[in-house]
């Protein structure tokens, strides 16, 4: 009779938090980075404990953590006090507008985006640090709502048609213009018509 493996037993302590609507604003990469948010306040031991299903996030741990269990479930609770309030980073801005990398940092330029500061963090296993900006979640809020991106899509469409007929009038304006010459008063001798050489010799302009 063949060998069963052993199956680990289920997690016996489970609790779970629905993360709400005006938190993750539709994104799933928000409920991504909000995840990542709460792990980051706990304990490396118990932080894969803490997983997210959907929108919901889950906390499992066996029967005989229980201690470890609670000490966890009150740090999640706490954390999600005011979650809604969390700034929203760049890569989570660009999945809730649906909106290209390069137009945020257009937009955050020319000020149509606002800016709610920047935040510095150290990438895992490296020294080096990295700086963005990020976004007040009400403002973003508002800005979906209001269905703007397609409006500012066709501004900057415009923007560039206007670009390239000003460049084209600027060249137009650069290029040379042929001045003509007054023909002096009087009767004029017909001028020559120089052939080679030879036709320079005999009218004597080699001399």
């Amino acid at each position: 009779m063949p060998s069963q493996k052993n199956k680990q037993p289920a997690a016996a302590l489970t609790q779970e938090w629905t993360l709400p609507a005006a938190a993750t604003l539709g994104s799933s990469v928000r409920a991504k980075g909000i995840l990542l948010e709460i792990r980051a306040r706990l304990p490396w031991a118990v932080r894969k404990s803490l997983d997210l299903a959907g929108g919901v996030l889950v906390l499992r741990m066996p029967e005989d953590q229980d201690t470890a269990f609670r000490e966890t479930s009150v740090v999640v609770m706490e954390a999600l006090d005011g979650i809604e309030s969390l700034p929203v980073i760049p890569r989570e801005i660009e999945d809730i507008l649906s909106i290209k990398t390069s137009e945020r940092h257009r937009w955050l330029k020319d000020g149509r985006l606002a800016s709610a500061g920047t935040r510095t963090v150290k990438l895992r296993g490296r020294a080096r640090q990295i700086t963005f900006h990020v976004f007040d979640p009400r403002q973003v809020e508002d800005l979906l709502d209001r269905d703007v991106v397609a409006s500012w899509r066709e501004d900057d469409i415009e923007a560039r048609a206007e670009k390239r007929r000003l460049a084209t009038a600027v060249r137009r304006l650069s290029r040379p213009v042929a001045t003509a010459v007054p023909e002096p008063d009087g009767p004029q001798e017909p001028r020559p018509q120089l052939r080679g050489w030879a036709e320079f010799e005999r009218l004597g302009l080699l001399r």
